[in-house]
């Protein structure tokens, strides 16, 4: 147990929410009276005891963490999953002591850096090199530490043109990678992320984890939160897996995907209109996924190379002009792979109120054997008003794709392609020399 730098014991959160009670069909002064001394009493009491003041009739108590026992060893680069309100982002805050635990301990040795929020101990109207000094010694960095990592930081940032810019007017791009920049070279022992580099474009996500990858490797450890299961097996030796607020699973990273990937397509039978682990608006609701083959016969299997038509069933609140639909798939391990989207090929919709179908059809699907999750997303311009992660599971079969009798190789790539190829030798000797013959396509008997 002497590299054991993190270790939680029995550890809890428990939340206490207010809930407003129905009010009555007739009230009277007398009840008014009586309901608002109940009321102050009731804070007086909790006030005097220490307790959170709360509004509402009734309080209801919500575990968020519970029951969670674990170790991490120096070195460890450790990975939490979990579907949304799994208490994955909870439990990082008790790590970094930004919150306490209700009952149980943890324990950790060294001095550990946190990326939670966007931001996080930014002061807006500072500029990008004053908060790079107020952030780091917030972080337990000294004046000169910071000094000697400074054009490193910034480099690392992208951020040199708006050194001298209040923070206020920096997009949240540009505060996430100032704020990584600051945490990831403050050289920590341990390192905890959140899924806040989602923010962030696809180069720098890969240079986040190259750099978290470098951190691992010096022999420090690292806690990585994160839906991408890619990111995941890619930085992470060892995961854990949360379920409603207790831990589920823990062992080595593919053991554990496989075990959640499971897990997430045993429910995928769920009514996408009962699904809770959506995000937007919720002006235009996606109710049903469906997939129909060239015929038009609906399938649960599809075929590479053939067409597929993929139905969004969907409800509107009201009228709406330039909705733009899209579909993404991903491969089990949540690694992007197509995106369709209506804009980029026949424009956005105007829909009207009520319920209604959207189609995206694919001539040749050009995808391998095996499993793929569907992400659906509706948005206007910049507002999302449904987005679904793994929001259906479709399985494709390989059967003549290159449509020539060979076979794709199984597992080198998900992504198929026809091609055409010719060979060009380099100029020869004089009259051996001979023209390039036009290619042709092998014909099999």
């Amino acid at each position: 147990m002497s590299d054991v730098v993190i270790h939680a014991e029995n550890l809890g959160k428990k939340y206490t929410i207010g809930h407003q009670t129905q009010q009555r069909d007739y009230t009277a002064l007398r009840d008014v009276l009586v309901d608002n001394a109940r009321g102050i009493w009731n804070k007086t009491r909790d006030l005097v005891q220490g307790k959170p003041v709360l509004y509402g009739d009734t309080h209801e108590e919500f575990w968020a963490l519970q029951g969670i026992n674990f170790a991490v060893r120096q070195g460890d680069a450790v990975g939490l999953i979990g579907r949304n309100g799994a208490g994955k982002s909870t439990l990082l805050k008790i790590l970094s002591r930004i919150t306490e635990p209700s009952v149980g301990r943890v324990t950790i040795k060294g001095r550990v850096a946190s990326l939670l929020e966007v931001g996080t101990g930014f002061h807006p109207e500072l500029s990008g090199r004053e908060n790079i000094y107020l952030n780091g010694a917030i972080l337990g960095m000294t004046r000169r530490e910071i000094k000697r990592k400074f054009d490193e930081i910034v480099a690392f940032a992208e951020v040199d043109k708006y050194l001298d810019t209040p923070v206020k007017r920096y997009s949240s791009g540009m505060y996430v990678r100032l704020a990584f920049a600051v945490a990831a070279h403050l050289e920590p022992e341990i390192l905890v992320v959140d899924e806040v580099l989602a923010v962030g474009d696809a180069e720098f996500q890969k240079r986040c984890l190259g750099k978290m990858e470098d951190v691992a490797s010096e022999g420090r450890t690292v806690l990585f939160v994160s839906h991408n299961m890619g990111a995941i097996a890619t930085l992470c030796d060892r995961a854990i897996l949360l379920k409603q607020g207790q831990i589920e699973k823990v062992g080595m990273t593919d053991d554990v995907i496989d075990y959640y990937q499971q897990n997430v397509a045993g429910k995928e039978g769920t009514a996408l209109s009962e699904r809770l682990d959506r995000r937007g608006e919720g002006e235009v609701r996606f109710t049903q996924v469906e997939f129909f083959d060239a015929e038009g016969k609906a399938v649960s299997t599809a075929i590479s190379g053939q067409p597929l038509t993929i139905a969004l069933d969907y409800e509107a609140e009201r009228d709406f002009t330039y909705l733009d639909f899209a579909v993404g798939f991903r491969t089990p391990a949540g690694s992007p792979l197509i995106l369709c989207r209506a804009s980029h090929h026949v424009g956005a919709f105007n829909i009207p109120q009520g319920s209604g179908k959207v189609f995206c059809h694919i001539d040749d699907l050009p995808l391998a054997d095996g499993n793929y999750y569907l992400n659906v997303s509706v948005q206007q311009n910049k507002v999302i008003f449904d987005w679904i992660e793994r929001a259906a599971l479709i399985n494709v079969i390989t059967l003549d794709f290159y449509r020539n009798g060979s076979t794709p190789d199984k597992g080198h790539s998900p992504i198929l392609l026809r091609t055409e190829w010719n060979v060009a030798p380099t100029a020869q000797r004089s009259s051996d020399t001979q023209p390039i013959e036009q290619f042709s396509r092998p014909t099999i008997a």
